[in-house]
């Protein structure tokens, strides 16, 4: 009160004649006192205060401070060197203003500079007119014979003068007045140094200047414009006039528009590689940041185009780059990276705390800003209540706290979601790739197929033995280590090999009750699962931890809006509030005992979750075999077991969360008890009391579902942070990796004692394919390599590795790659291989990434043509790349589709040779060949110009093509080295061994130039090359075709009362919900109208509870009504997808990548079971609320059934143009992140060891970032989207809840209940607006509905009918004829056959041979009708295109060059279904010549049990093509089809001649004339027609034959003509 009078005495304009002395002393330190305590000199205060900061500033920077406190590195200035020094003044003006930001922004500062010195200008005018007033008033004063006012004549520093002159006195007034000028000249001196100094003095400028300038704004706003809001106060300033104002608006605009306003400058995080376009968030002014505007050009830009193109997308911005993040968070939760072993949470949280830091603050904003909607309704209503007129505040500002309160809190959460989702896309980039380079390190082998056994949990990973891996040392991560050191790394060799990696396990999976069960001390195998895990760990599992970035709502916004909660109440509703608290305190447990349910059904979820994921994955890796064999339907119904098993838990959960929902009525119960306390004590309940706690309780209602969602989402997301953190600690790693190679190292011996670093060999080494138990592989084998002594294989020659098949060849070479667990035997064990020179790998087969054929050669080296010419001469390609319309640029497809089985072994083998590395090892890469190739590669390219100066270590089959060039030779048999030498040492060991080369001799000299390796005709490859198509992307709106195919599937049978029935309780529901809002003011009015004590409490208290429980009742039916819907069409969609794809054509498999397929069953699918319904509940629920709050609001107030209509329109406006953009965005992001998928699928099939061997990790993670950082672009984007139109639609809302407040209490005399409910309900429907439009393109840019829609409608093959039903016998016998038999790719394609004809007895034999394209595959596509056929083909005298396609390839059998096989154990691969007992897939076993290859020793056989890796991985290619045989025999079919590969052995070709059927039909597609001229016919191809069909001995007679040519231009003609006439 003292300042405020102190005020008053200094405005006056009167004088005062003091008498008395001593009161003369006291008045005049009175008004020393007010100077320095007025409001007017905390500017000038704060000024003194930047002054003293900038001095500082300057000291610090100075030259000798930064010598003594020099810090290591230069320092920023230093580094700013500028490159062009100006030529001239105006070439210099435009370098400062580029420095400063660019002339936007300079434009700003001038600005301000220009007001700071208007304001200095303001000021002084107002002095100058205060001396001259004060002179005017002295002047009449003297002219009235008085004294002047003394009082206020101070000089300097309040001190009194002597008498002089008049006009050297200040009054207070002016003292104040000239503080302000002072504290505006420092500002204009400031504004002044931010124009023209460099940037950095710039910016400190800057800082200081907005400082000064906002608490001078905030004084005179607290003086001047706070009491215009009063009814008693008025401004303390008005004696400035319009100078007044003109202050404050100048004072508004540099110090709160243009901060506001002012672009910022691009400052990149890398200074040496800035964006070329940075994006528009880094250099968007704060209330653009604020408002969003800065997407604003995109938006509109999507409006009117069909769709936006991801190019017109804004760049990424610099902190969001993947590379940027993994080099911010690696070391914070990657151990190989120096992160401290933890779990993942903590690293995460020191990653963003920084972000949190800002959260936290704008959930306390959010939280405080909710209440001013409360505090202005309750305000307001009493002002129109009885007895407001005596209110201070004016109502126009509680009404505009209707506006601000929305507003603000809807700004601060905006905000809050802003960083969160911009911190989500920045987790999703840094687990993304922390996963996929973490897989990098898993050994190769680990991740198998499941554990037989039974039990029914089909479980992700689940460590049996914690054992970890850490820092390798002097690692960093796998590509830095000594086992994957890339050919460029200089200065790195290859040490002792000397560790143990970790050991995992997991639970089997399920298997039939028929099946045999597992012995208890079977050992158990590594990894349930795996594969699908790693896809669940990258989707679900990474969704989820996203989800519950609202983890700070739970200890943060939650406690605070409770405590704040119950203060508004108790300031409302006294004590009675506290009984309502303690109802909700007492079923405050709920929430937690409703989180463990959740949290119980997500585990079991994840897991059912993760089997579908892995049943559905290796169903698409396998889908061709699926189809040619038949199994489409069955394979059908086990992934739909797997799919009921799943929604069982996923409805369960759904129960759970309606349980949720019903729960949060309990504020609505808490509500009535308080009321009822409150008007039992006594006191009159109001309007203003009923209208402004119930949006509070509101709030609390909100809380219980805050609680609930915060607390299902956090336990969801710990338990998937907790798979991830599981997964990168536990997960069985290389030996690189591997915690005991450090622990154990005094059981090593050390690197020097190595005989030669340079060596390559094993010393007494033991290796085994897992750690566990140090021998087990997931075959259940205990098959182990055991070396004993030395073994040094000899530098810059040719050394080979021989033995049977089986023997542990290839796992010589992946123990010499460091992929299989050392295990030292004795003290000097030891391994090496020397990386310094770089290492090339080409597998036992073939690997092919999805690029072009020149790519996969050169595979990220330098292009050298020279070279590179050589390698297809020396490799034998330029003959198979001139077939191909787009040559070398031609797409080889996913798993190299378009090429043969000998083009991709050659192809790998090119990669290899046109490496620059020092030693290639090969994995019979000659299997796959012809002799004749085989021959040329030996020749050509093993001896070629290329390999000198290389050392090769070669596992081979062919020993008599290899024995010419063998400068050393290693065989081994059982696991153990049998001898090492020369060839004829390692023959006269091993008598099979010298079987082998004996026959294998008799046919190298053979030139079969016309059998060439089969290659698929080129399907209509384009000139460019490319094979895949593009990924749709729909353009507009989803649907409605998409959205049909939903609904329908929630219908079912019976659609229309279905939906019926949910809108029916949905609308009684709202209807009943604006009912009990209505009542609680009717009750309330009674009080205005009836006497208090006449109010029968219990009477409105029993009908409100009525409505509460009709409302509840409503609610949970239609939930019940709505969850079975979901749960149908859950099931109906993912049958219909999985139906759609198994049902497709082949072709169609060839131009789309499995990658998007997983995407359609897996990402697709969850959006299908989770966000799909859940949006379209939303969208429905709150189109019932919208429209029963306007209903409500037009019913009390007509007039607002226009304006509601114009802001729903301005509103939907928006939303159009939101979601024209956004679905542009959405799909784009879809689309974006199959790829990224895609990455994971192609490094999990069984690349691994290729990867590391030519240590190309680093490449594979560069392509990795690279396709996140498109993702997130993508997702950036979107999110910013939601957040744009969120603040319009919020204000839009708002505003019309303030022109409906300005009208109810200006101009209309409406009764203080009917406003609080017409306000209640304006209030919820203009919010509703945003949630509606939210919601219903959340609902459309799920995207997911479209891409499952699309992929529901690709091309199908024939559907099964009853009509096409073989009769039972079906077939008799093998019997085929083919009449007029046409075949192509497509239907508008060129035709591969041409009306061939030919008819083949039961029981015969049959060789089909011809050049490369003549048809030979394309025939044996076209008898399984696989493509497109004319004519006539009769098996068995019925013609297979009269039934059923499943019926047809269940009766016929290929055997493919390469095998596939299934995860799980050889039972479940010989008889996936369960059909035949042990004893008849023992004999196939044994028929296909199995069990010669074993000895009957326990260890190492491979049996029924035998655990089997996804695609047969853990086993030889020559072991996989016996088991596939025994897979045929195990089917019984009449006709078998051999697609003969180069590598199928004697053992195989004998179990076809001896053990099949007499009535079994055989066609051999041959690569070797041996295999087939003992055949009973023989059919030779050219371009598409049979040219010869007899028996071999007939066609040898024909003069000028084809097949005659081709056996008399062999060397072993007279063997051939042999063979032809023992077969006649």
């Amino acid at each position: 009160m003292n300042v405020e009078k102190a005020e008053l005495v200094g405005q006056s304009t009167g004088s005062q004649v003091i008498l008395d002395p001593g009161n003369f002393i006291q008045v005049s330190k009175s008004a020393n006192v007010g100077i320095f305590t007025n409001s007017l000199i905390i500017p000038l205060y704060i000024a003194a205060f930047s002054i003293l900061i900038f001095l500082v500033h300057l000291v610090a920077n100075s030259k000798p401070a930064r010598k003594l406190f020099r810090r290591s590195g230069t320092s920023s200035e230093e580094a700013v060197v500028p490159e062009l020094q100006p030529d001239s003044l105006i070439q210099e003006l435009k370098l400062h203003v580029g420095s400063l930001g660019g002339p936007a922004i300079y434009a700003f500062i001038l600005a301000r500079l220009i007001g700071s010195l208007a304001l200095l200008g303001l000021s002084i005018t107002t002095l100058v007119l205060e001396e001259v007033h004060r002179e005017e008033v002295d002047q009449s004063s003297q002219l009235l014979g008085q004294e002047g006012d003394v009082v206020d004549t101070f000089g300097k520093w309040g001190k009194k003068h002597p008498k002089k002159k008049s006009d050297t006195h200040f009054t207070k007034r002016e003292w104040l007045e000239a503080a302000m000028c002072l504290t505006f000249l420092y500002t204009s001196l400031l504004a002044l140094i931010s124009a023209t100094a460099k940037p950095r003095w710039s910016k400190v400028a800057i800082r200081h200047l907005n400082t000064v300038l906002l608490a001078a704004f905030c004084v005179y706003l607290y003086r001047d414009v706070y009491p215009l809001i009063t009814f008693t106060l008025k401004p303390k300033d008005l004696s400035e006039g319009g100078i007044l104002w003109a202050k404050i608006v100048d004072l508004s605009i540099i110090s709160i528009v243009i901060p506001l306003v002012i672009p910022r400058p691009y400052v990149p995080v890398d200074p040496k590689n800035p964006s070329p376009k940075p994006n528009p968030e880094q250099t968007a002014s704060i209330l653009s940041l604020f408002t969003y505007a800065f997407v604003d050009r995109l938006v509109f830009a999507a409006y009117r185009v069909s769709h936006l193109d991801f190019s017109q997308l804004p760049s990424l911005n610099d902190r969001d780059s993947a590379e940027y993040l993994k080099a911010l968070s690696f070391k914070y939760l990657d151990e190989f990276h120096g992160a401290p072993r933890r779990h993942l949470f903590f690293g995460l949280i020191k990653i963003f705390r920084n972000a949190y830091v800002q959260l936290a603050i704008m959930i306390l904003l959010h939280v405080f800003a909710n209440f001013a909607a409360p505090i202005g309704l309750n305000q307001l209503l009493r002002y129109l209540e009885p007895g407001g007129e005596k209110a201070v505040i004016r109502p126009w500002f509680w009404i505009l706290w209707l506006f601000i309160g929305p507003v603000g809190g809807t700004l601060a959460i905006q905000w809050y979601v802003f960083i969160t989702t911009r911190t989500l896309v920045r987790t999703q980039a840094i687990i993304t790739q922390l996963v996929f380079e973490h897989s990098l390190r898993i050994r190769v082998k680990a991740e198998t197929a499941d554990s037989p056994g039974d039990s029914k949990t089909s479980s992700s990973l689940e460590t049996l033995t914690p054992e970890t891996s850490s820092i390798h040392e002097g690692t960093v991560d796998g590509s830095d280590t000594l086992h994957s050191v890339s050919p460029t790394e200089e200065g790195e060799t290859a040490t002792v090999h000397s560790s143990s990696a970790s050991v995992s396990s997991a639970n089997g999976k399920d298997q039939k009750k028929t099946k045999k069960p597992q012995d208890d001390d079977t050992p158990t195998s590594d990894t349930n699962n795996l594969v699908g895990k790693i896809n669940n760990l990258v989707t679900t599992d990474l969704d989820n931890i996203v989800d519950g970035r609202d983890f700070l709502f739970v200890f943060i916004y939650i406690p605070v809006q409770i405590v704040l909660c119950t203060i508004f109440l108790y300031a409302v509703l006294g004590w009675s509030c506290f009984v309502g608290l303690g109802v909700m305190i007492i079923s405050f447990p709920l929430p937690g005992m409703i989180a463990k349910f959740v949290q119980h059904a997500q585990e079991r979820r994840l897991k059912k979750t993760d089997a579908r994921v892995q049943s559905v994955t290796e169903s698409m890796n396998v889908l061709r075999m699926i189809k040619l064999f038949g199994w489409e339907s069955k394979m059908e119904t086990r992934i739909a077991e797997k799919r009921d098993e799943e929604l069982i838990w996923i409805r369960r959960r759904q129960m759970l969360e309606l349980f949720n929902g019903i729960i949060t009525s309990i504020p609505m119960v808490t509500m009535i008890a308080t009321f009822v306390t409150y008007v039992i004590m006594k006191q009159t309940i109001r309007a203003s009391i009923i209208f402004s706690s119930m949006s509070v309780f509101d709030m609390l209602r909100e809380q219980m579902r805050i609680i609930f969602r915060s607390l299902n989402d956090t336990m969801t997301a710990k338990v998937s942070l907790d798979r991830v953190s599981d997964f990168l600690k536990n997960t069985e790693l290389l030996d690189t990796f591997s915690q005991k190679a450090v622990e154990n190292q005094e059981y090593f011996v050390p690197a020097d004692i190595v005989p030669d670093s340079q060596a390559i060999g094993f010393r007494n080494a033991t290796f085994a394919w897992s750690a566990e138990d140090g021998s087990l592989t997931p075959t259940k084998r205990r098959f182990m390599l055991k070396i004993e002594g030395e073994v040094l294989f000899r530098r810059n020659c040719v050394n080979l590795v021989i033995g049977e098949t089986g023997s542990g060849k290839t796992s010589l070479l992946m123990a010499l790659l460091s992929e299989m667990h050392f295990i030292p035997s004795v003290p000097n064990s030891w391994y090496n291989l020397p990386r310094d020179g770089g290492i090339a790998y080409a597998a036992q087969e073939s690997w092919v990434q999805n690029e072009t054929i020149r790519e996969n050669i050169v595979f990220g080296s330098p292009f050298d043509e020279e070279r590179y010419k050589k390698v297809l001469y020396q490799c034998s390609l330029e003959r198979d790349i001139s077939l191909f319309e787009a040559g070398d640029a031609t797409e080889v497809g996913e798993k190299g589709l378009t090429l043969s089985g000998g083009q991709k072994a050659r192809i790998t083998l090119a990669r290899a040779i046109y490496s620059k590395a020092e030693i290639v090892l090969l994995d019979d890469v000659l299997a796959a060949l012809d002799v004749h190739t085989a021959k040329w590669i030996v020749e050509k390219c093993f001896t070629g110009d290329l390999m000198e100066g290389r050392t090769i270590i070669l596992v081979t089959h062919n020993i008599a093509i290899t024995r010419p060039i063998a400068g050393f030779v290693v065989a081994i048999k059982d696991g153990r080295i049998e001898s090492q030498g020369t060839v004829s040492e390692a023959l006269r060991r091993d008598s099979a061994l010298a079987e082998e080369a004996r026959r294998e001799q008799q046919v190298i000299d053979k030139s079969d130039s016309g059998v060439v390796p089969d290659q698929p005709p080129v399907k209509e490859q384009k000139a460019d090359g490319k094979l895949i198509v593009a990924e749709e992307i729909q353009e507009g709106h989803v649907s409605w075709s998409a959205v049909k195919m939903y609904l329908t599937s929630m219908g079912g049978r019976y659609s229309w009362t279905f939906f019926l029935a949910f809108v029916f309780a949905m609308f009684v529901t709202e209807i009943l919900n604006a009912i009990y809002n209505w009542f609680l003011g009717y009750w309330a009015s009674q009080y205005e109208t009836h006497d208090p004590a006449s109010v029968n409490v219990l009477h409105y208290v029993g009908i409100y509870c009525l409505i509460l429980a009709g409302a509840v009742v409503s609610y949970t039916s239609g939930a019940i009504i709505y969850i079975i819907g979901t749960v149908r069409a859950s099931r109906a969609v993912h049958k219909e997808l999985i139906a759609s794809i198994f049902g497709t054509t082949l072709r169609w498999l060839d131009t789309t990548p499995t990658s998007r397929v997983i995407a359609r069953c897996t990402q697709d699918i969850r959006a299908v079971d989770g966000p799909v319904p859940m949006w379209l509940q939303a969208v429905s629920e709150i189109s019932a609320m919208m429209i029963m709050k306007y209903t409500a609001v037009v019913v009390i107030t007509p007039i607002f059934f226009l304006p509601g209509i114009v802001v729903a329109l301005l509103g939907g406006l928006c939303g159009q143009v939101y979601i024209k953009a956004q679905l542009s965005v959405k799909r784009e992001m879809s689309n974006a992140r199959a790829p990224v998928l895609g990455q994971f699928v192609m490094s999990f099939s069984e690349i691994f060891a290729s990867i590391r061997a030519y240590g190309v990790q680093e490449a594979f993670k560069a392509e990795s970032l690279r396709r996140i950082d498109k993702f997130s672009r993508a997702a950036r984007t979107y999110y910013n989207l939601n957040r744009w139109i969120t603040i319009r639609v919020d204000a839009l809302g708002a505003l019309l809840s303030c022109v409906l407040a300005v009208y109810l209490v200006y101009f209309r005399g409406q009764s203080a209940s009917n406003t609080g409910f017409s306000l209640n309900m304006a209030v919820g429907f203009s919010s509703l607006i945003l949630w509606w439009v939210r919601t219903l393109n959340e609902f459309e840019v799920q995207g997911r509905l479209e891409r499952i829609q699309h992929y529901t409608t690709i091309e199908q093959e024939p559907k099964p009918t009853s009509e096409a039903e073989p009769p039972a016998y079906w077939p008799a016998s093998g019997h085929l004829r083919v009449e007029k038999l046409s075949a192509r790719y497509s239907q508008d394609g060129p035709k591969v056959l041409h009306d061939i004809s030919f008819e083949i007895q039961s029981g015969e034999r049959i060789g089909v041979v011809g050049r490369t394209g003549s048809g030979k595959s394309s025939l044996t596509l076209s008898l399984l009708r696989c493509i497109f056929t004319e004519g006539t083909v009769l098996y068995d005298g019925v013609a297979t295109d009269s039934i059923n396609l499943d019926a047809l390839r269940s009766n016929i059998t290929i055997i493919p060059q390469v095998p596939e096989l299934l995860s799980g154990t050889l039972r479940q691969n010989l008889d996936p279904f369960g059909q035949y007992d042990d004893a008849t897939l023992n004999d196939s076993l044994r028929a296909a010549g199995l069990f010669a290859l074993q000895t009957e020793m326990n260890e190492g056989r491979i049996t029924l049990d035998s655990s089997i890796a996804s695609g047969g991985g853990n086993l030889s290619v020559g072991q996989r093509q016996i088991l596939a045989l025994a897979r045929a025999l195990v089917r019984g079919s009449k006709l078998l089809i051999l697609d003969e590969d180069y590598r199928t052995d004697t053992i195989i070709q004998d179990s076809l001649r001896n053990e099949l059927g007499g009535d079994i039909t055989l066609i051999t597609v041959a690569h070797r004339l041996q295999t087939i001229m003992d055949a009973d016919k023989i059919m030779v191809l050219d371009a598409g027609r049979i040219v010869e069909f007899d028996s071999p001995k007939a066609l040898l007679k024909v003069k000028d034959g084809r097949l005659r040519s081709l056996v008399d231009q062999s060397n072993d003609r007279d063997i051939l003509y042999s063979m032809a006439e023992k077969a006649s």
